[in-house]
């Protein structure tokens, strides 16, 4: 039986490939970078969730950071170094149930707040009508614009 780190990493590995179907996700080999967060989820080469320590860190507004933590959903990422982020937070496996819902919360935010688009559907748009010319505006100045 696998032990609890190894639970976390499965249940990210389910939450990035589900992640990463939507199209805005960077995918894998486009993402080369190195050191913090390297094999995370990215949207245009930025990261906005990765896997840590058993915990799901995803980025997200400061303000929607301070909210979850006033309702006591997660904690403040510390990188190592003893200093808090003010985007970042990172939920225990003991939250796993959320996880897909904040990561996609995490990419909406990374996208600039772009919900997916629905498959682009073409529409006709009727062509104006022939014969008539479109009405023109009249080039009579305005009372004020003749006295100057």
């Amino acid at each position: 039986m696998p032990g609890r780190a190894e639970d976390s990493e499965l249940e990210f590995a389910r939450v990035a490939k589900a992640i990463s179907m939507d199209p805005r996700v960077d995918r894998p080999e486009a993402a080369r970078a190195k050191g913090f967060g390297s094999k995370g989820l990215k949207v245009e080469r930025r990261l906005f969730a990765f896997h840590s320590k058993g915990r799901l860190v995803v980025k997200l507004p400061a303000a929607r950071v301070d909210t979850l933590l006033l309702e006591g959903k997660g904690e403040r990422f510390d990188p190592g170094h003893g200093r808090l982020m003010k985007e970042w937070i990172a939920f225990g496996y003991a939250d796993r149930t959320s996880w897909p819902k904040l990561a996609r919360e995490a990419l909406d935010c990374a996208a600039g707040g772009k919900k997916q688009q629905s498959p682009t559907v073409a529409v006709s748009v009727p062509a104006a009508p022939r014969g008539r010319a479109p009405a023109r505006r009249s080039r009579r100045r305005s009372s004020s614009a003749a006295r100057r």
